[in-house]
């Protein structure tokens, strides 16, 4: 019988360690959790099989597929065509919205207010896609690096860009870390986020869109959903 995954027995999964919550992120003991890991945990469970995780820069998550040592790419990946080039995707397990975050009293409160200011984006994203559409804005992208989300952060307290562009859930955290930070304005773009499988893996793909069916169906997913983001209705009611 040909095995599933790579490893028998064991999901290879490539992310990032960097906080990410209430998507993703380790805990003191360096144990990962959020509603990403914990669905995995579910969705490998019914599977029958061990989620393993690797730290990966973000960049690098469309290549790392074509090595043979990783089966999926789960962290906070959305569906685009461009990725579809070269990876599938699950079904989505999640729809979400974007946001763009800035410091107090920055004056900015909309998209026309980004007129002549620097916004800082994961280059090759969704988020720093947008940016081209809003008139006058200077998009400042930054590579896929494993710290890309604190290094983002750091040069909006430092004054390097004048408002960072990315997902929703991971700007509202925190701005509720940093009361220098706030959100300006939210985008309700309800993009779907995926798992990314090899193309060769079929037979993967197919196990987990099952998996992610049953865990929707079954009430586990909406479960999962409201422990992790209370704030937002669930989005496959």
């Amino acid at each position: 019988m040909t095995s599933l995954t790579l490893e028998p027995g064991i999901l290879h999964i490539a992310a990032s360690d960097f906080d990410a919550r209430p998507m993703s992120f380790l805990t003191a003991d360096s144990q990962r959790t959020g509603y990403e890991p914990e669905l995995a945990r579910h969705l490998c469970e019914q599977l029958g099989l061990t989620p393993v995780w690797h730290n990966l820069p973000m960049a690098k998550f469309y290549t790392c597929l074509s090595t043979g040592k990783y089966d999926v790419v789960w962290f906070n990946q959305a569906i685009t065509p461009d990725r579809q080039q070269v990876v599938d995707f699950t079904q989505p397990y999640g729809l979400f919205d974007e946001a763009v975050l800035v410091k107090q009293d920055s004056g900015i409160a909309a998209i026309a207010d980004l007129a002549g200011k620097r916004v800082g984006g994961l280059a090759e994203s969704t988020n720093i896609a947008l940016v081209e559409g809003f008139p006058g804005a200077i998009a400042v992208p930054y590579p896929g690096s494993d710290q890309v989300l604190p290094e983002m952060l750091a040069a909006l307290r430092a004054g390097d860009i004048d408002a960072l562009i990315d997902d929703e859930l991971v700007l509202v955290v925190a701005a509720e870390e940093d009361d220098s930070l706030e959100i300006a304005f939210t985008l309700p773009t309800r993009v779907p986020f995926a798992i990314a499988t090899p193309k060769t893996n079929p037979t993967l793909q197919a196990a987990l869109n099952g998996a992610i069916a049953a865990a929707q169906a079954d009430g586990t997913m909406a479960t999962l959903w409201a422990e992790w983001i209370p704030w937002k209705p669930f989005p496959f009611g």
